[in-house]
């Protein structure tokens, strides 16, 4: 072989690995990119003093919508390029069906105009968290990509509260919620939202001290725990602990059966003496002997009044997300006038029966609830059962949880649901494929 020949070979090979350093990059900024996006948002540390009572977002927000959408593009085409396998898998049944649905309750909605715009945006984030897992190479390049991410946003955090805590701490000069003074919230707009993301850092950094980063996991662990205690989230705490120890037990438990009734009982618990408190008298008793509060903060007016407004639409629902906020809601009796300023009903499984009927919401349990506990019990019968495989069930198993307080599901956008996104996908891929420690 001539000396020529041998220099053009060296050249090719030193391009194509120039050529694919680049797109290692692309796809690592591209993943972090997002994830801080989702965690910070486009308005990190909103200034709460200038939010009015009856502020409720109608979705029109172009920039959101601009960038989501290029993301979905790039996130789509970076992994068709080297995964196309990967997301063929996503055609399954029961995603396919759930999202036809989705578009029929567009085109039947109460607001299809409404209805078109906060699905586009939904769409658009499916697409995004659909492609991030197949982003990273191995299970250990993911890993280290949301530890860096991570510990971005707790340094966010923790500096806001050091150099803007008017920014970063609810005060009593809040006109919305003046009782959560002194709760922290860091980049945050509510306490709830960042204990509740905080929690899922906890998950996280267990899963980098499991994988060997022992730094980053610990202070992972120890800032998000010290910033979840000062922002008394105590539902988040006490379902941090609860998953803990329930997928602990997984461990023993081995069999789907055994680990479905172990995982769901709990989730079917808490929406019985939750939402079952306004329809059973009898759940109602039982729920007032229990150590918590009855009213659980006032939610069960607005349970009562969202499953008043269901019964006539049990069907088909108001259409995506055309319920709370809109003209649905009018002619409202005396002391209800509340119900026009609400932007959810605190409960993820009936804000979807309400935007997509009892088909909507029986679909999202199949896709969001049963699938991705199937997905855990087959990634871990093939042997794919490392620290991110446990951290994706808790992140998914905290959040169905917290659906039955608070309300993410399909919420375009929002914070909690793209990292919930994350899991449920990630769960997906790992029960498909034995990716690379």
């Amino acid at each position: 072989m001539s000396q020529y020949a041998i220099t053009s070979e060296v050249h090719a090979v030193v391009g194509e690995i120039r050529r694919q350093q680049v797109i290692d990059i692309v796809h690592a900024v591209t993943f972090i990119g997002v994830i801080l996006l989702a965690w910070l948002s486009l308005h990190p540390f909103e200034d709460l003093s200038n939010m009015q009572i009856g502020d409720v977002s109608t979705g029109n927000e172009l920039p959101t919508y601009a960038i989501f959408g290029g993301l979905a593009v790039l996130t789509t085409a970076l992994t068709m390029r080297d995964n196309m396998r990967g997301l063929a898998t996503l055609l399954t049944p029961s995603f396919v069906l759930f999202i036809g649905w989705l578009c029929v309750t567009v085109l039947l909605s109460f607001d299809p105009s409404t209805s078109i715009r906060r699905f586009s945006l939904t769409a658009c984030v499916i697409a995004v968290t659909a492609g991030m897992p197949l982003l990273a190479r191995s299970q250990h390049e993911l890993l280290r990509w949301l530890s860096i991410a991570a510990l971005v946003l707790l340094a966010a955090c923790y500096l806001g509260l050091l150099l803007a805590p008017h920014l970063t701490i609810h005060l009593a000069t809040d006109p919305q919620e003046p009782g959560l003074a002194g709760n922290w919230r860091g980049s945050f707009a509510h306490k709830n939202v960042a204990a509740a993301i905080m929690v899922t850092l906890l998950f996280f950094g267990i899963a980098f001290i499991r994988s060997g980063k022992w730094i980053s996991g610990v202070a992972v662990i120890a800032l998000s725990s010290l910033f979840l205690f000062f922002a008394a989230g105590k539902s988040s705490l006490a379902l941090c602990i609860a998953v803990l120890v329930l997928t602990s037990l997984t461990s023993l438990i081995r069999s789907f059966p055994g680990r479905a009734l172990l995982l769901l009982t709990p989730l079917l618990l808490l929406n019985l003496f939750s939402v079952g408190t306004v329809i059973s008298d009898s759940l109602a008793a039982i729920g007032k002997l229990l150590p918590l509060d009855s009213s659980f903060t006032g939610r069960t007016d607005i349970w009562a009044f969202a499953l008043q407004s269901l019964q006539p639409k049990l069907a088909t629902g108001y259409g995506f997300a055309a319920f709370w906020g809109s003209s649905a809601i009018q002619g409202l009796p005396e002391g209800k006038e509340w119900a026009a300023f609400a932007s959810h009903s605190h409960n993820g499984y009936l804000d979807t029966a309400l935007g997509t009927g009892l088909p909507g919401l029986a679909l999202l349990i199949v896709v969001l609830v049963i699938k991705p506990l199937r997905d855990f019990q087959n990634a871990d019968e093939g042997g794919n059962n490392g620290p991110l495989t446990m951290a994706f069930l808790r992140v998914w198993l905290f959040g169905i949880y917290l659906s039955s307080m608070e309300t993410f599901f399909l919420d375009r956008a929002d914070t909690i649901w793209i990292t919930f996104l994350l899991a449920v996908f990630g769960l997906h891929y790992l029960a498909r494929f034995r990716a690379t420690a």
